[in-house]
């Protein structure tokens, strides 16, 4: 038994120390849609609610073995809610694709394209990006960590710089319990 646990400690060192000194090939890697996974959150005065949304085509580009760009096309009209059923579920989902909010069916895409990437860390990079929402394109900053063919994001976006007003006190007055914060998160897991 005290072998089979040491032969099992070794294995995981093994594979710990390979995984951390194996380096990603140079260019540019297509991001495997059906695996990758993107979750919004949203908040309210009175609590939150999150979905998902598919990325339509995406890549990474790498040289010397360090991420140095990127650029994604995010499918707006695969906008779902996760933590509700039935009914409100699908009026939430067909108010995010409205003129409310995303107008969807006018702005079917939105984009992101790395402008500046640079490293924090062995696996973790700080990204400015221009995002585009409704033909509105602002600058985005977050960090992404990558690992192996794997990577992980998370950015907080201020949905007025996009013209994406609805329920913001920062437009509207007395909305009380009916204001909508105006920054959301997106948690991106991505495979490469």
């Amino acid at each position: 038994m005290k072998n089979r646990a040491q032969t099992i400690i070794a294995a995981l060192i093994i594979a710990t120390v390979t995984f951390a000194f194996t380096s990603i090939e140079d260019g540019k890697k297509e991001i495997k849609v059906e695996t990758s996974k993107v979750t919004w959150k949203g908040y309210k005065v009175t609590g939150s609610h999150e979905g998902s949304i598919a990325i339509k085509q995406g890549e990474l580009d790498f040289k010397d073995g360090k991420l140095k760009g990127g650029s994604f096309v995010i499918d707006m009209s695969s906008i779902q809610n996760t933590d509700m059923e039935g009914e409100y579920k699908a009026k939430l989902e067909g108010h995010l694709k409205s003129d409310d909010f995303f107008g969807v069916e006018k702005f079917p895409t939105a984009t992101l394209v790395f402008k500046k990437v640079k490293s924090t860390g062995k696996n973790s990079y700080e990204v400015t990006a221009d995002l585009t929402i409704k033909d509105k394109t602002n600058p985005v900053t977050f960090d992404i960590s990558i690992y192996g063919n794997k990577a992980t994001a998370n950015i907080k976006i201020d949905r007025t710089e996009f013209d994406v007003r609805y329920g913001s006190t920062s437009f509207f007055d007395d909305l009380q319990d009916k204001a909508i914060y105006d920054e959301f998160d997106l948690v991106s897991d991505l495979e490469f």
